[in-house]
């Protein structure tokens, strides 16, 4: 039960990187992106190349390695032991997705609603098809299933889920605390102003353009950390953990359950959806399937946008507030 509860916290963690980097583009500054897929992708791809160990014998056929950092410095006692290649694979996937972001952005921003959503999701799916047919990139669909551990070596093969669990919380609160810096910061209230009325922004003098590039890199470059950190989870990643239902829909389920442009909607709607997600798979057999997941989601999805449109991130807030306010009140009335 231990095992499944960390395992269950880390891809809750992860899920919310992806949510907190798509808050950033629709949440605060309405760029209509429903191609997250791709930028998961190439944060997982990109980080995995880098650091890749050469797979056992029985595997070996006429494969290609981008990298193999992880081994490299492992005979380095000191930077071994630090295990510094985990922070190189980070911000490789934090350049590649910042580099595709930047030319796609520059080409696509530009467009509105509709089709920007077109484009993004027409580019993920290219992405997701060059990793499928070009086999010397990431060896087809097969995939990379070679990826290292992080501390291997260092932390027994046990305990590695839970101080996992403990890197990935880290790297969301590093990413989190940032995010809530530049929302309060007038970087942030620009982009919420573009968000309502892009029109009035431009006239007030803001370059609306440039302000909206900034943001989709920096939301692709939070879902790309988001790739690295699930490939490292699972040690194994193949163009079909990529697809537009897996990669995207279910993260966007998480923010409009969460409650989009609120700051904690990464956390309460991953938990939310990926409890309802890997809960199922206790149910029997015909309930356990993905499809009827994906209606599960989907059902929430329209629920939560029927019943509470901004999400249920608010409607813990007055829950809280009332809890709150009826505890002082029985202590008043208690003191007196």
């Amino acid at each position: 039960m231990l095992e499944f509860l960390t395992a269950f916290a880390i891809l809750i963690g992860i899920y919310s990187v992806f949510t907190l980097g798509l808050n950033v583009h629709w949440g605060y500054t309405g760029l209509f992106n429903i191609g997250v897929a791709g930028f998961f992708a190439l944060g997982a791809y990109a980080a995995s190349l880098l650091t890749i160990r050469p797979p056992s014998s029985d595997q070996v056929d006429d494969y290609l390695y981008a990298g193999d950092l992880a081994n490299r410095l492992e005979g380095l006692p000191v930077i071994g032991a630090l295990d510094v290649w985990f922070v190189a694979a980070l911000m490789a996937a934090s350049l590649v997705t910042a580099a595709v972001a930047l030319v796609v952005g520059t080409i696509t921003i530009r467009l509105r609603g509709d089709y920007l959503a077109i484009a993004t999701l027409g580019i993920a799916e290219s992405v997701r098809l060059v990793f499928l047919n070009e086999r010397w990139l990431g060896n087809g669909s097969k995939g990379l299933y070679t990826i290292p551990r992080v501390f291997d070596g260092i932390v027994p093969a046990q305990d590695y889920d839970r101080v996992y669990l403990v890197v990935v919380l880290v790297v969301f609160a590093a990413l989190f605390l940032g995010i809530r810096a530049l929302v309060h910061s007038p970087w942030g209230r620009v982009l919420r102003a573009i968000r309502e009325d892009e029109v009035t922004a431009e006239a007030s003098g803001k370059h609306v353009f440039r302000f909206k590039l900034q943001a989709f890199v920096l939301g692709a470059v939070i879902m790309g950390i988001g790739g690295a950190l699930y490939a490292f989870n699972l040690r194994a990643i193949s163009p079909s953990a990529f697809t537009p239902l897996l990669g995207t829909f279910i993260i966007w389920a998480m923010l409009v359950v969460g409650g989009s442009g609120r700051l904690y909607a990464p956390i309460v709607g991953a938990f939310i959806v990926w409890g309802i997600w890997s809960g199922s798979q206790f149910l029997p057999d015909p309930l356990s399937s993905p499809n009827v997941r994906y209606f599960s989601v989907g059902v929430l999805v329209v629920l939560v946008l029927v019943y509470a449109p901004d999400g249920v991130t608010p409607l813990l807030s007055r829950v809280r507030e009332r809890w709150t306010a009826r505890r002082r009140l029985r202590r008043a009335v208690a003191e007196e």
